[in-house]
């Protein structure tokens, strides 16, 4: 057992992409929004796609007058997100990589090979006051490039783990438990994400150094079957009984 709470944040992108299918306003991410924060989660993700195909501008303003969590806002590195970022000034910012045609993000942001064009978006967020954060693969060269960028979080994007078995999975959890570490000695604070299931996200929640896990798709989906709160909750109980 380790020791510490993990933070819990909750991606409601895709009670959006439901609402979307059918256009209108049904279902509403600001009440998925309502519904965790009753259930104690620490934080709300939200990601602003370039074609919008989930969360839509004005939900970020009714998802940040709902509740008192802080919002972390998902974001690609432009200039059109940093100026809404600038302007709705969320908690947290997670630059994140973006292709139009991807179904979800894949894969991590190489922010060793955009080192110029991140640093300027970098330091307006910052200077901000917006906690920046990197979703990154767990590689040691992306976690030199974070800490040059001067960025305070990375996400370790734990996709690759998640779809792998057997000795593969095994390895796969090393490399996010090295990378958490790494990040922690040099003062980054380590989050992780994607892919993360009831069924494996114990060895993840179990790294000492995670601060905290951000999850979206599997609880939505899980929230047909059961509700968001249930869902919620056993993820909740799954991290604790963890640590």
């Amino acid at each position: 057992m380790t020791s510490g709470k993990l933070r819990l944040g909750v991606n409601i992108d895709h009670v959006a992409t439901i609402r979307n299918a059918r256009g209108g306003d049904h279902p509403d991410p600001v009440r998925a929004a309502e519904i965790v924060a009753a259930c104690g989660v620490d934080g709300i993700t939200a990601h602003l796609r370039e074609d919008r195909r989930h969360i839509r501008d004005a939900d970020l303003a009714r998802i940040q007058a709902a509740t008192g969590l802080p919002l972390n806002l998902e974001m690609a590195a432009t200039e059109e997100m940093l100026a809404i970022a600038l302007r709705h000034k969320p908690h947290a910012a997670c630059i994140v990589p973006e292709r139009r045609e991807e179904r979800t993000t894949e894969g991590g942001l190489d922010a060793a090979g955009q080192h110029n064009r991140l640093y300027p978006i970098v330091q307006r967020l910052r200077d901000a006051d917006i906690r920046v954060s990197l979703f990154i693969a767990p590689e040691v060269r992306q976690i030199d490039a974070a800490l040059q960028l001067g960025a305070p979080v990375v996400e370790l994007h734990t996709g690759e783990y998640a779809h792998a078995s057997g000795a593969a999975r095994e390895a796969e959890l090393a490399r996010l438990a090295d990378m958490a570490a790494l990040a922690a000695r040099n003062g980054i604070e380590p989050h992780a994400g994607h892919g993360l299931t009831y069924d494996n996200v114990q060895p993840v929640a179990a790294i000492p150094e995670l601060a905290e896990l951000n999850i979206g798709h599997y609880l939505i989906g899980e929230a047909v079957f059961v509700g968001l709160e249930a869902a919620v909750l056993r993820m909740r109980a799954l991290m604790d009984a963890a640590r």
